[in-house]
């Protein structure tokens, strides 16, 4: 059994931090800006709840952050309320959050100045892959520090690896988000195309879905696409916020990303259009609207 800090109790996190103490057995100490949200948790799971990442982070073996973004992942972990002024030497803080690999390289040259080990490691699988427990971990990071986390990180991992050093990760997560919105973007135009068509879509959906056009996206959002429901899942915001970190590492590496740039902005609309909120499979809002 370790001890462990879980900071930032939002859809991911809150179910991640429940694994690390129901199926893991560890000692988890949450700490959430929302106090609330905290209370909530341990009345749920058990563990406590402390009152800044630091008092998290003292004594932990492992703190996992799990925030918005690269400020957010700052304000949690820097100055004398943050994490790494609690963290004990040898003691490993693992950013699941998906950020920058600027912020990540950033990370892991404080944490060796102060004894402590980093890892990068964004995730896959939304908020029900939190839940269950069936989330694809990319991990960034030394190869002794990785092997000294893999086993907690498991708790909640579908598949967990580590990918090269620091910054790995995020680079991954930005592959990730590339794919994922081109899938979205063609399933939209392929549902809305069907459904002016006037085909059966569940028909349609019955064959297609077995041959090579098949992904997750069309296994798990055909339908709520179809019938325009986005209250749930990765919200546009959180993709678009993804988006504009690979559109700004793509000028770093000379990458071209036409249809990202392009998607990128399609998600703009979907904010204004009040979505900012609506799952990432609402691209079709902007399609099915006339």
């Amino acid at each position: 059994m370790a001890n462990v800090a879980f900071i930032g109790l939002g859809v991911m996190g809150y179910p991640m931090a429940g694994h690390l103490l129901k199926k893991g057995g560890h000692a988890v100490t949450v700490y959430n800006r929302t106090p609330e949200k905290a209370a909530r948790w341990t009345r749920e799971y058990g563990g406590r709840a402390a009152q800044t990442p630091r008092t998290a982070a003292q004594d932990a073996d492992f703190v996992f952050c799990c925030v918005g973004n690269d400020q957010d992942v700052r304000s949690i972990a820097y100055g004398d309320s943050g994490a790494f002024a609690g963290m004990k030497k040898g003691a490993i803080f693992i950013d699941h959050t998906t950020a920058s690999a600027t912020l990540a390289r950033e990370l892991d040259q404080r944490a060796r100045e102060q004894g402590l080990g980093f890892l990068d490691a964004p995730v896959s699988g939304g908020q029900s892959g939190a839940q269950s427990g069936q989330l694809g971990v990319m991990v960034g990071g030394e190869a002794d520090v990785f092997d000294r986390a893999k086993p907690v990180l498991d708790l909640y991992a579908r598949s967990c690896a580590l990918i090269g050093p620091a910054g790995s990760g995020q680079l991954t997560k930005m592959v990730n988000q590339i794919c994922v919105v081109g899938v979205i973007q063609g399933l939209a135009e392929g549902l809305n195309f069907g459904r002016r068509a006037g085909l059966d879509m569940e028909k349609v959906l019955s064959v297609i879905g077995k041959g090579a056009a098949t992904s997750w996206q069309m296994e798990n959002r055909w339908q709520t696409m179809l019938a325009g429901q986005f209250d749930f899942g990765f919200a546009s915001d959180w993709m678009r916020k993804d988006l504009g970190i690979c559109l700004v590492e793509a000028k770093v590496n000379g990458a071209r990303l036409p249809v990202t740039a392009l998607i990128e902005q399609f998600y703009a609309h979907v904010q204004a259009r009040g979505g900012g909120r609506w799952d990432s499979s609402s691209l079709i809002n902007l399609l099915a609207q006339d």
